[in-house]
């Protein structure tokens, strides 16, 4: 049976750097001669595979829709050589690139997993090689064709992920979505579904960097504060509030959010908890949140909500189908 064929984009973080006097630093070429260099990457049951290291590698801290579109435009220019793909990634903000991937992607029939390390590939007791190991498995042999994140032996879709542990090994969780796979000592599909292979064309939307805000809500926040921060300049406030929906229920807070759904910014109610859903009609605060303008995000993770807003603001919609489309499961991003 012929190997399948996986291209590797190494666009930064932890996986491929090299301890110096200075800590772990990134070093171009590192990454390549590692993988290269391990007889377990190249084992009869792996995939071929080719990496392409980014110049220069970013650091996953200094990621912008910039860095998004790059990575996007990458996959799309080798995606009729591949089988599948997978994107080495910083795992500080892994689940906005994942989720950003899943929106811009059209008509996407491989495989595209985002995975990283906590410990450099090259260290004693490094994750990063599991890790890249199981992704380059799961895209040859396991395609389910949506944008994914491989953490810690699990499959998330990449819209559901959001990183839940700093420094542990498990890293990522998927609160709201059971993991697309379980990598045990056997391969158990659990939500994911494989996907044959459909001769189709991808397409990539184009995104551009919005002017979007978040506001976290605390007990005593200042209306004045509120309104300081929201000008006419933001397109989208994402609003994070308490338990399922809900907010104060001072005059003049509330005004605001009128005023500002009114001049067209787009207010999307997420909950500050790590599980569960918006329910603004379950109590009288958060229904007063639905009479100034505000729309749920129902169970939407903070990374999905926030680039999915910039993937709709880019292309120019009227106002109220960006509003419609927030609360449209498009990639499977949210439950209703």
């Amino acid at each position: 049976m012929k190997r399948k064929k996986i291209y590797i984009a190494y666009t930064g973080g932890t996986i491929g750097m090299k301890l110096s006097s200075r800590g772990y630093v990134p070093v171009a070429g590192y990454l390549t001669e590692t993988v290269k260099s391990n007889a377990e990457f190249t084992r009869e049951e792996m995939p071929l595979f080719d990496i392409h290291e980014y110049c220069p590698l970013i650091d996953s801290s200094d990621m912008s829709p910039h860095h998004w579109q790059l990575i996007a435009d990458d996959i799309k220019s080798k995606y009729d050589q591949y089988d599948g793909f997978v994107v080495l990634h910083g795992t500080d903000t892994m689940a906005y690139t994942a989720s950003a991937l899943s929106f811009m992607f059209e008509n996407l029939t491989k495989p595209v997993i985002v995975t990283g390390s906590q410990i450099p590939l090259s260290q004693l007791r490094s994750d990063g090689q599991v890790n890249l190991m199981n992704a380059m498995y799961l895209a040859a042999n396991y395609p389910i064709a949506e944008v994914s994140l491989f953490f810690n032996n699990q499959l998330f879709r990449g819209n559901r992920a959001t990183k839940a542990h700093a420094d542990g090994f498990n890293a990522f969780a998927s609160p709201n979505l059971s993991p697309l796979a379980q990598s045990g000592i056997n391969i158990q599909l659990i939500e994911g579904k494989l996907s044959p292979y459909v001769e189709q064309a991808l397409q990539v939307t184009p995104v551009e960097t919005q002017s979007i805000a978040i506001l976290y809500l605390y007990p005593g926040i200042s209306s004045e504060m509120v309104k300081n921060m929201i000008t006419e300049d933001i397109k989208g406030l994402i609003l994070l509030s308490f338990g399922v929906g809900n907010a104060p229920q001072q005059p003049e807070f509330l005004k605001i959010l009128k005023q500002a759904t009114d001049n067209g910014t787009v207010i999307v109610n997420l909950t500050q908890c790590i599980q569960g859903q918006v329910n603004m009609g379950g109590y009288a605060t958060g229904n007063a949140l639905l009479n100034c303008g505000v729309i749920s995000g129902y169970d939407m993770t903070l990374e999905a909500c926030l680039t999915k807003l910039h993937y709709l603001f880019s292309q120019k919609l009227e106002l109220e189908t960006v509003r419609h489309l927030m609360q449209d499961n498009l990639r499977g991003e949210l439950t209703r």
